[in-house]
């Protein structure tokens, strides 16, 4: 091994501990790895920023600022609101959704499927009297495995398709990808709908019919003059039971007091904390007079005339209030909304709301100025969980980002254009059509990923030049030495799945695409069939819920665990190896 080697192993074996680790963001430790890198001297200076124009890079950027413009057509809503059924069972209810979102995440961002239809099933689900957690988990391998059919699907994809181009020449079009995929997501989607829902765990708190009883742990406060005073804890426990809240603790002057608060008198300016429902919390408030815990911002917000409305919503990746708390994005003074709750996996998160750092994953429930909770959800960079139906004021806006999609998609298929181009075109095009704003453009694409991708692409290049792709197919291949080519896709397969299970697939992809290559060369095989296996691989992540995107956005809303997702993934991995090697074998070899 040459030193220039040794230095980029350990350059990326320092990328995946950060990115294992989640201390920083990992946009922030790609980034860093590729300074070390040029300072180094194994990236050439010349080549450290090549990574930002690459046409992978292009591509992802584009296609999210495509799914933005889908989104705000309003289309999706308008299908799903007529095909919505609460009567329908949840066997028949996660075919007919979960079909859709892959559908959709076909031929737009996968993330962007999910939150589309997250809030369609939370609101089917509360109907039905069922839990949320018992659909959103399917829901969303759904959109996973539906990003696989098509190029644009899914960054893997894309990645893979660009690696080819660098590699061999050309890339892989827009529908090479389908053969594959289809087979492995119709498989998937089977198993999903028939048998893999039922491996979901069910707790008591999410069983109550949905994530509307989602309970929350909320301060209210004890304004001057209110009844409360001079009373104990303990006397409120009745009107607490009415309202089915539960009083866990009393704040003053800052400090906690727990368990023993039951006997202590109640004084002005008290906090209560209390764990309960949002309509329970109000219920709760308004019988006894009680304020939120930022009771002035409450009372000047009504002073000024502006009503009050409750807003779930979850945290996802690369949010504005990602890894940061409330007070520290200035919540109540830049958008005069308070933070009413916080609810992270089931569990009560006992240190002050305001001052706790939030976590992909978690629900918040904010108190926001009417006619602005859409402003202030977008401002964070949060998803909505109630489902506030379809909005379009003109249908001639929704179907003209159709057509413009469809007509990008096709001239990018018939190799009219190139795809980044295509999607270029259709991106400009929503801008003069009014379908997307050109101010809201930028807001859609995810500059982490961007990041991300324009730093790790250099660092692999920089890999393979100076022989370490070579290095790490060779070590491979001695492993699986003496096995047959398709036992090698499977193995391939299985290695890449595991490393996006627990690191980025985006990450995952840029690793492995040279290396399948390299594998192929020296088996003599076709190197499309290696790279289909990679892309296969890092796009199906449902062991964990880091895997994948849209596997955190569903752990709040879904009250899942970290241990539940193998439940239904392991299974599901299993099967897509199985359905996908004889596949690639059939179509590529």
């Amino acid at each position: 091994m040459t030193q220039d080697q040794a230095i980029l192993f350990a350059l990326f074996g320092a990328v995946f501990a950060g990115l294992l680790w989640g201390r920083w963001r990992y946009d922030l430790v790609a980034f860093a790895a590729l300074l070390v890198g040029v300072v180094a001297g194994v990236v050439p200076a010349d080549d450290a920023f090549s990574g930002f124009g690459h046409p992978a890079v292009i591509v992802v950027a584009l296609v999210l600022i495509v799914s933005g413009g889908l989104s705000r057509s309003g289309v999706v809503h308008f299908v799903t609101h007529r095909l919505m059924d609460r009567t329908r069972s949840a066997q028949g209810h996660i075919a007919l959704l979960g079909g859709l979102g892959a559908a959709l995440s076909g031929f737009m961002n996968n993330v962007a499927a999910l939150a589309l239809l997250m809030p369609v099933d939370i609101a089917v689900a509360r109907k039905a009297g069922r839990a949320a957690g018992a659909t959103l988990m399917p829901l969303a391998f759904a959109t996973i495995l539906g990003g696989m059919i098509t190029l644009i699907g899914t960054p893997p994809n894309i990645i893979v398709a660009t690696i080819r181009e660098d590699e061999l020449g050309a890339p892989f079009a827009m529908f090479d990808f389908a053969p594959v995929g289809l087979a492995v997501a119709a498989a998937g989607m089977a198993f999903v709908a028939l048998v893999g829902w039922r491996l979901i765990p069910v707790r008591e708190e999410s069983a109550t019919g949905a994530h509307a009883d989602k309970r929350y742990l909320a301060e209210l406060t004890v304004p001057d003059g209110n009844d409360c005073i001079g009373r104990r804890v303990r006397d409120l426990y009745d009107a607490a039971e009415e309202a089915d809240v539960a009083i866990i603790g009393l704040v003053r002057e800052g400090r906690r007091r727990y368990g023993t608060s039951a006997d202590t008198e109640i004084a002005a300016g008290d906090a209560l904390v209390i764990e309960a429902t949002p309509e329970a919390l109000e219920e709760f408030r308004t019988t006894l007079s009680l304020a939120f815990a930022e009771r002035g911002r409450e009372e000047r917000l009504k002073a000024e005339g502006e009503g009050l409305t409750l807003v779930e919503a979850v945290v996802p990746e690369g949010a504005r209030i990602a890894g940061r708390s409330v007070q520290a994005v200035g919540l109540s003074w830049r958008q005069q909304t308070l933070l009413l709750g916080v609810s992270r996996e089931g569990r009560r998160i006992t240190e002050r709301m305001r001052q706790t750092n939030l976590r992909p994953g978690d629900i918040l429930l904010l108190l926001a100025p009417k006619e602005r909770e859409t402003d202030v959800v977008e401002w964070l960079g949060v998803l909505p969980l109630a489902d506030r139906g379809v909005t379009v004021t003109e249908t001639s806006r929704t179907w003209a980002a159709v057509a413009l999609f469809a007509a990008g998609v096709l001239a990018a298929s018939l190799g009219l254009v190139d795809l980044p181009v295509a999607l270029g075109l259709v991106a400009v095009a929503y801008v003069l059509a009014g379908v997307l704003p050109l101010k809201e453009v930028y807001d859609h694409v995810e500059w982490p990923v961007i990041v991300l991708l324009g730093s790790l692409i250099p660092l692999g290049s920089a890999l393979e030049a100076v022989g370490g792709t070579s290095l790490v197919a060779e070590g491979l291949l001695a492993l699986s030495a003496g096995w047959p080519v398709w036992a090698v896709l499977g193995a391939l397969i299985v290695v890449t799945m595991t490393l996006s299970d627990i690191l980025n697939n985006t990450a995952t992809a840029v690793v492995a695409a040279p290396v399948a290559i390299e594998m192929a060369q020296r088996l003599g095989a076709s190197p499309d069939a290696f790279l289909m296996a990679v892309a296969v691989g890092a796009s199906c992540a449902f062991l964990t819920p880091i895997g994948h995107k849209n596997n955190t956005l569903i752990l709040g809303p879904g009250g899942y665990r970290f241990g539940d997702y193998w439940r239904m993934g392991l299974p599901l991995e299993a099967i897509v190896v199985v359905v996908a090697v004889p596949m690639i074998w059939l179509v590529w070899l």
